[in-house]
């Protein structure tokens, strides 16, 4: 439900009541990720989505049914052979999604929205699965450990289902653990849904160029905290890149190493110019961030790999650059490299192969790693 937070906030905040269906579980091919949500209140609006069209129908029934009893259910929704328009997906997988009930007066759900919503690290704890007493009931934890809210009012459970959502908040994760209901680690009574809420990760485009002006966009668009950072003044200026949340005018290996960065963020060099390239990629390839990507031809990344082995960086730490970057879509304008560029981004975060969906056997959602093919660049 911390995918919706800001909406739902609102309702929370005009007092209103409304159920909210979370995807807790997937199995195969399926449109949603776990923490999809679609939530629905007292008049019937809704927003959100669990599935992209296949079974909302009837999760919005099952949430107006929520709102009507109050109790907390979960239902599992499939591909139906028989039934083309049966109540199922027909991408071929298997979703489970539960249902609850949300009154305004909740305090746990009320600063879990409000928090998410103003982009605090925080995360929130459901029971899924377990005695129907339990089923449903939250337990928020922040960014320093500290919580909020009773799973059953137990302290030995409650500390625990703290420390496990706390290490997936910590790794910006959301997915479901399990604990015993007597608090040990120990699989079997409770299944626990946790969602995490973080904020947007960082894309930091070095280069005030035309082609960061695109991709700018792009990292926008993927939901990036995107940065441009340029040495020379006249080039980076807010004027050239409104949209944008920053512009920093400064020397890129001096700003990277003051910055901070964990390890969803991306670092796109765009400069192609030694001066630039060279001290930054020392810097960049030894932090551990999601993705470093390096703007060049052929021939600058063989003369670049060349002066960074001399500089003392590492086979391993160069494996991690990705140059020429992007992928090979024969791009040519800066719309179209700034698209390569995504792409190559998304593929190393989820582990796609970059080649085309058609003909292949490979899974459409995996998280194998896997290097992208690439092309020329200017």
């Amino acid at each position: 439900m911390l995918d919706i937070a800001e909406a739902l906030h609102r309702w929370s905040e005009d007092g209103r009541a409304f159920a909210v269906a979370t995807v807790v579980a997937v199995d195969g091919s399926a449109p949603r990720a776990p923490g999809a949500a679609m939530a629905v209140d007292a008049e019937g609006t809704a927003v959100g989505s669990v599935s992209g069209g296949c079974v909302e129908g009837a999760v919005y029934e099952l949430c107006v049914q929520a709102l009507q009893d109050g109790r907390t259910v979960r239902e599992r929704f499939g591909y139906s052979d028989d039934d083309a328009f049966a109540v199922g997906l027909t991408c071929g997988g298997v979703i489970d999604v539960v249902v609850a009930p949300v009154r305004s007066g909740e305090p746990v759900l009320r600063a879990a929205l409000s928090a998410a919503g103003r982009d605090e690290p925080v995360a929130l704890a459901r029971v899924v699965r377990g005695p129907d007493a339990l089923l449903g009931r939250p337990l928020l934890v922040r960014g320093d450990g500290s919580y909020e809210g009773s799973l059953d009012g137990r302290p030995a459970l409650d500390r625990r289902a703290a420390a496990e959502a706390r290490a997936l908040l910590d790794a910006g994760r959301t997915g479901a653990v399990e604990i015993a209901e007597d608090g040990t680690s120990c699989p079997g009574g409770l299944t626990l849904f946790v969602e995490s809420s973080v904020p947007p990760p960082r894309m930091i485009v070095f280069g005030a160029v035309d082609f960061a002006t695109a991709l700018v966009r792009a990292g926008k668009f993927l939901g990036h905290h995107v940065t441009v950072c340029d040495a020379r003044p006249v080039f980076a200026t807010r004027a050239r890149f409104p949209e944008a949340d920053e512009v920093v005018v400064d020397w890129p290996h001096r700003y990277l190493a003051g910055t901070a960065t964990d390890a969803r963020t991306v670092l796109c060099v765009l400069t192609h110019d030694a001066r630039f390239d060279l001290p930054l990629l020392e810097t960049a390839l030894r932090q551990p961030v999601a993705y470093v990507g390096a703007m060049g031809s052929r021939r600058t990344h063989e003369e670049r790999h060349q002066r960074l082995r001399e500089a003392g960086v590492t086979e391993a730490e160069l494996d991690r650059l990705r140059s020429p970057i992007g992928l090979d879509l024969g791009a040519r304008t800066p719309e179209e490299t700034a698209l390569s560029i995504a792409a190559e981004i998304v593929a190393e975060r989820r582990g796609g192969t970059g080649a085309p969906l058609t003909g292949v056997r490979t899974p459409i959602h995996h998280d194998v790693d896997s290097t992208p093919r690439t092309g020329e660049q200017p």
